[in-house]
């Protein structure tokens, strides 16, 4: 059996930040055993898993992107929405728009320091649309 819900979460800061209790919130129930996938529609912004006790880690990944691709770059063209829109699009390329995890006893079987992260962007970010498939 497939279920499927869609749900936008409001607009958050630029950064890294837990949304693994907001996802689960609007989630349709989840199976004994079977398959979570969450997607969200954007292309400046992204999902991802990793440590959900220490919120310093969510500082030190925000710092390492902006060295990896900072604003104002001399030959980014795609530069009408912002300095931070093109770059906003390569960390998003760079970490995804996805995420599949396990369910397992009717919980995802995320790991005890993992959760699920948005990784937002953009300096004035805009509400966010995911999509959530459960597959059981």
């Amino acid at each position: 059996m497939i279920q499927q819900t869609q749900f936008s979460l409001p607009p958050f800061r630029r950064g890294f930040h837990l949304i693994t209790a907001d996802v689960l919130r609007e989630a349709p129930p989840l199976p004994a055993a079977g398959l979570f996938h969450l997607f969200i529609q954007h292309t400046s912004a992204a999902l991802a898993v990793n440590e959900n006790a220490d919120p310093s880690v969510r500082v030190d990944f925000e710092q390492v992107f902006n060295q990896l691709v900072p604003e104002d770059l001399p030959f980014l063209t795609h530069t009408i929405e912002g300095p931070d829109d093109m770059p906003a699009h390569i960390k998003a390329a760079l970490i995804g728009t996805s995420l599949t995890l396990p369910v397992r006893a009717g919980q995802l079987a995320l790991g005890t320091w993992q959760g699920i992260y948005l990784c937002e962007f953009r300096n004035s970010a805009r509400p966010r649309t995911l999509v959530v498939t459960v597959y059981s």
